[in-house]
């Protein structure tokens, strides 16, 4: 995973992007709970649940470029299924798509599974 991503940026760009992935998930976590608890699994649904797990994903930061390709292509059959507002399913794709571009930022899981480690060498 730190071959995908030069760095982990912290500071204001980490924020931004913590204040990104929330908004990106939480709107597909939502509409994947609702469709688990008011419809039976028809093919429409099972996406859904697809969707919210790759959003609860990016919401943690965990496997965040599989995560966002993965919300990203999800959306993207919602929007083109008859859906009634195909917009919503493209901006939830776009976003998504650019998470799987930009990474984690320094407050996800990736960057403390992933990134760079500090190696203290004791003296001798």
């Amino acid at each position: 995973m730190q071959r995908l991503f030069s760095t982990f940026p912290d500071g204001w760009p980490g924020t931004g992007l913590v204040f990104l992935r929330t908004v990106a998930a939480i709107l597909p976590v939502q509409q994947g709970i609702a469709g688990l608890l008011t419809a039976p699994l028809e093919a429409l649904v099972i996406v859904q649940l697809v969707t919210a797990g790759a959003a609860a994903l990016l919401l943690v930061g965990l496997w965040t470029p599989v995560a966002g390709v993965l919300m990203g292509v999800a959306e993207l059959c919602l929007a083109f299924s008859h859906s009634t507002d195909p917009w919503m399913h493209i901006l939830l794709a776009t976003l998504g798509a650019a998470l799987a571009m930009l990474g984690t930022g320094a407050w996800s899981m990736d960057a403390r599974l992933f990134g760079r480690k500090r190696i203290q060498i004791p003296q001798r």
